[in-house]
């Protein structure tokens, strides 16, 4: 026990003096061949390894001993010549066997980087920064602060000790146990290239797949680890399911039974693909919505087969939303169909924005089935006069206007399937229901009115109301009894842990639970995806993943890993998802890109990294675990943030809460001219087609369009003479940025890279020049900016710190411009206002960032980013900001909130925006200008306005539209600027509802910060604008 309790005195003072006052300056890096130096000073005696990895085994939380890339020291983004660099660390790495297998997780062109050995306190979280207060600049301390900082780190040594000591069984020794433990703590140097002992490499065998333990012992073996501290606020288990088979009104064919059987080894259908079937056999159309994983495909896949055996001249077309999910199901499709004698001739092909244009005809004439997507991206050389990049509805823009080049494939179509159906809703399946009309309208003209629509989804609420909405027919069958077998799967609620038990506000970071818990699961051999809700935070993770493998020696592991998300290449997504489906990966780290039903492989585990957009959405990460019948797991971590700590006090709303209907607006007259514009254009309009497009054709063609002396309805010219190209139906065509990589640039057989594309809208808050940029989880540092040409120039770079942009919209410069519509609210004399918006958004800086301290502010210079939005506003009125502030509630807090509130209830939300209140400039007060904000900024004053405008800035907002929850998922700072009460104080007084002064409750002072908001001025309206009535 003297041992153990010697861990209390010399060493960790020693340790504790020289690594506060080396972290207390952020110029000095802790490697440890300086630390040990010094504590040797003081100690006057050899420091030894493994006592240190005893203090490492007793408070692993705040202690840092591990190999980091050699470039992690770097301080700041200065090139460092061979002359200066720091010489190598020792290598106090157990002699193992070259792990460092080459990492398919590694870019091509980029060598795995030399590592040295830190040792230091970890004084805070890896990975999202917390909004809000939370940022400070790293000080250089007194003497008298160093010495209380050591006494706090001391005490903490002391309680881990007595803590080892009581939980020692009678009979065992203290010391034997944490030098047991130590052993795991020891560094492993990953570039090491020495041969390990046999036993000590068995220890670190993965289990192949088919071995790995059940999710039952999982969760109590995580429930073992030093690292658990009742994360796991919530467990519930949904028991295994087995499969309820269907039959068939008419048997099918010997050749479609063999074909199931030798591609996919299918001798029996389930209860929803034979009800399915039978339907589309009385030739009706049909909604399918069962699990994830349930053997959709087959419901249409199968009739396919049918219908070419009756009629080899039948066509057919599959819709899908993303370009992998086409090339999965038309890789699928094509093994079923070599596999069934008497079709192998058939031709299935892909007709997409990568189609080159000289196969385009060949498709046509030659093809049965064709492969799409709604949205695809072409290059300037398949358009003439656009520009370089831009979004193109193939159905919408290549093949309606075309319709001539496709009668016959038209006129033989029996099938149209629409694959993944809740993902068309909101202004994007608005459009989508005009586009399907207008095939409706072509394939009834060239004599085909009998093309059956088929559709999937396995997370729609009202499955044939949506259906019928979106493709504008009746005679729906909606299948929802799910034949389809499933494992038993466990759903964890983890919250975030605090730091230290002393301190009960400040968290965890949500991205190193996450990356520690997936490094759990994978070692034990268990194949897991984790879902990032944006790309960002899905390049942390990935990063952490890089540096925690990489300390613990596991580059085999890291290997295995692999990021995914929007903005990479088509050849590195191609690379991942072979990887992926071969089942050679154990991790994935993905945005929502992966969600949709592409087969990626045998998933064993979900971890959502933050709740979800949604319902649907989590119910969907979920399913992509134990798609194949085994037992699974998934894991929402939740964040610090209201929505999500909502979820952890009421769980069962995950299960029990319905999910939100799926809007899709049919009688937007703004949505239904443009397309009758295009309507118009494949074929002359009558007033017959409102059986199409609503009885508000009439109108619109006789306001909007041209007609002709024999009554006919043509485009009005100004759209001609491509009318389809003046509509994005995905909302604003943003320019793009090429992020190049030219670290090798200038050396021998060096070529400059592109690593991506990037919109503009975030181009402008991650290419700035000095700037951290991230990609598959590697770092590169933003050498030059181009705006003229829209591209960045980086060099790699593994830093130990991060940047984020300081930004503001100058005062003015989120203004409405002259109304163009005015409308009362009922029952209220206030309005709301109808127009466009001007936003204007300035990068003026950057923060260096380390582990939560401000380093560095770095000014940058810009070009504004501008856009002009459509949109709706509400003043607030004067007497209400005085009720406000006398009840010290905070404007900008009601403001915001009441903004949500008001979006929540609009039908077309997910395309909404409003200005979110950043909780760093709300909230600075004294110590402003410390956060990275000029007093200029935040002087600035905004008026008491509710703005909402149009994300897609393409006119879905009108004056017409208007959950309760004053938060929403779509806000860019977290929902913290928030405030229930005065949210309800700023909706009342807007409709005019009586306000009782006496029960609003003066609230608490809490935290304070600059008076932001100011009374809105009057905005003129346009010449001739009348009020409309409410």
């Amino acid at each position: 026990m003297q041992v153990v309790q010697g861990l209390q005195g010399e060493l960790p003072h020693a340790l504790n003096t020289v690594l506060a006052f080396v972290s207390s300056r952020k110029h000095l890096a802790t490697t440890f061949p300086t630390v040990r130096s010094s504590v040797e000073g003081l100690l006057k005696r050899p420091l030894e390894l493994s006592k240190v990895a005893e203090i490492k085994a007793l408070v692993p939380d705040i202690v840092k001993f591990a190999y980091i890339p050699h470039n992690d020291l770097r301080i700041h983004a200065e090139a460092i010549s061979l002359d200066n660099k720091r010489a190598i660390s020792p290598d106090f790495t157990l002699h193992s066997q070259s792990l460092a297998t080459p990492s398919s997780s590694l870019l091509p062109g980029h060598e795995e980087e030399e590592h040295v050995l830190v040792l230091e306190f970890v004084e805070y979280s890896r990975g999202r920064i917390k909004p809000g207060p939370g940022l400070s600049v790293h000080p250089s301390m007194t003497p008298k602060q160093l010495s209380d900082l050591v006494d706090k780190r001391n005490k903490r040594f002391e309680d881990a000790v007595d803590e080892l000591i009581k939980a020692t069984p009678e009979g065992e020794v203290s010391m034997d146990l944490l030098q047991a433990a130590a052993r795991d703590h020891i560094p492993v140097n990953p570039s090491a290239k020495k041969v390990l002992a046999a036993a000590d490499s068995q220890n670190l065998i993965i289990p192949e797949p088919k071995d790995r333990p059940s999710m039952d012992d999982v969760i109590l073996e995580i429930q073992k680890q030093s690292w658990y501290k009742k994360q796991i606020v919530d467990r519930r288990t949904f028991k295994a399911k087995e499969a309820i088979e269907g039959l068939l009104d008419e048997p099918l064919s010997h050749s479609i039974q063999q074909a199931l059987r030798d591609s996919r080894n299918i001798t029996s259908l389930y209860y929803h693909q034979t009800a399915a079937i039978n339907a589309i056999a009385q030739r009706k159309h049909v909604i399918v919505s069962t699990s994830i994983a349930s053997g959709k495909s087959v419901i249409y896949q199968v009739p396919l087969l049918k219908f070419l055996e009756e009629n080899s001249n039948a066509t057919a077309i599959f819709i899908y939303p993303t370009k992998a999910l086409a090339q999965d199901q038309r890789t699928a499709l094509e093994q079923l169909l070599w596999a069934c004698p008497g079709l192998q001739h058939i031709k299935v092909a892909t007709y997409d924005g990568d189609t080159p244009q000289d196969h385009r005809r060949t498709i046509r004439e030659t093809a049965s089935v064709i492969f799409t997507n709604f949205v695809r991206m072409c290059k300037r050389e398949d358009i003439v006069e656009l520009s370089d990049k831009v979004i193109k509805d193939m159905l919408h823009a290549s093949i309606l206007p075309h319709e001539e080049l496709w009668r016959t494939f038209m006129k033989n179509i029996k099938l149209v399937a629409v694959d993944e159906l809740h993902y068309y809703s909101n202004l994007f399946g608005s459009h989508v229901a005009q586009i399907i009309r207008r095939f409706r309208r072509i394939c009834a003209a060239v004599g085909n009115q009998r093309v059956i629509f088929v559709s999937c989804s396995a997370t729609v609420a009202k499955p044939s109301q949506h259906m019928k909405r979106l493709f504008g027919v009746e005679d729906v069958e909606e299948i929802v009894e799910d034949g389809a077998p499933a494992g038993k799967k466990d759903y964890l609620v983890w919250d975030l842990p605090y730091k230290y038990p002393e301190a009960e506000k400040e968290r965890a970071s949500s991205i190193s639970e996450a990356t520690q818990l997936m490094r759990f699961l994978m070692m034990r051999g268990v194949r897991v995806i984790l879902f990032c809700k944006i790309r960002k935070a899905c390049e942390f993770a990935m990063k952490a993943l890089r540096q925690e493998l990489s300390a613990d020696g596991r580059l085999d592991v890291l290997a295995k890993v692999m990021p995914y998300r929007g903005g990479y290449s088509q050849e590195d997504r191609r690379r991942i998802e072979h990887e992926a489906f071969s089942g050679r990966l154990l991790g994935i780290v993905a945005t929502n890109a992966l969600e949709l039903g592409v087969d990626i492989g045998v998933l064993d585990a979900v971890i959502m990294l933050g709740f979800p957009f949604g319902i649907a959405n989590f119910r969907q990460q979920a399913g992509r675990a134990g798609r194949r019948s085994r037992d699974s797991l998934a894991v929402l971590i939740a964040d610090n943030l209201p929505i999500d700590q909502h979820y952890v006090k009421f769980p069962e709303e995950l299960y029990n809460r319905p999910m939100d209907d799926l809007i899709v607006d049919i009688d937007s007259k703004v949505i239904i001219e443009a397309h009758l514009q295009c309507a118009a254009h494949e074929m002359p309009l009558s007033k017959d087609d409102a059986v199409y497009f609503g009885a508000s054709l009439g109108e619109l063609c006789d306001s909007k369009l041209r007609k002709d002396k024999d009554g006919w309805y043509h485009p009005h010219p100004k759209f001609l003479p491509h009318p389809a190209r003046h509509i994005s139906i995905r909302g604003a065509d943003d320019d793009k940025y090429t992020v190049i990589d030219v670290t090798k640039l200038g050396l021998p057989d060096g070529v400059p890279r592109i690593l991506e594309e990037i919109e503009l809208s975030r181009a402008i808050f991650e290419l700035y020049e000095g700037g951290v940029f991230m990609h598959q989880g590697l770092t590169f540092i933003v050498k030059e900016v181009s705006h003229d040409t829209k591209v960045a120039r980086l060099v790699r770079a593994d830093v130990n710190w991060t940047t984020k942009p300081r930004d503001f919209t100058p005062t003015g410069m989120w203004m409405p411009s002259k109304p163009i519509e005015s409308k009362r609210l009922r029952g209220s004399p206030h309005r709301a206002y109808f127009g466009r918006v001007d936003v204007t958004t300035v990068v003026f800086g950057f923060l260096k960032i380390r582990g939560g301290n401000i380093l560095e502010f770095v000014d940058v210079d810009t070009p504004p980013y501008e856009r002009q939005v459509n949109g709706f506003w509400f003043d607030v009125p004067k007497d209400l900001l005085v009720l406000l502030k006398e009840k010290c509630l905070k404007p900008a807090e009601a403001i915001h909130s009441a903004s949500h509130a008001w979006m929540n209830r609009f039908a077309l939300s997910p395309d909404l925006r409003t200005e979110c209140k950043a909780a760093e400039k709300e909230y600075a007060e004294g110590n402003a200008p410390e956060k990275g904000y000029t007093e200029e900024n935040l002087r600035r004053k905004r008026p008491a306005r509710l703005i909402l405008y149009d994300a897609s800035r393409k006119g879905s907002v009108s004056a017409q539209g208007f959950d309760h929850s004053i938060h929403s998922t779509t806000c860019s700072e977290g929902n913290v600027v928030a405030s229930k009460p005065g949210a309800l104080l700023v909706l009342k007084a807007l409709l005019n509802l009586d306000i009782d002064t006496n029960s609003v409750a003066k609230q608490p002072v809490q935290i304070q910060g600059p008076d932001t908001i100011v009374e809105a001025t009057y905005v003129r309206p346009l010449d001739g604008v009348q009020v409309e009535p409410a």
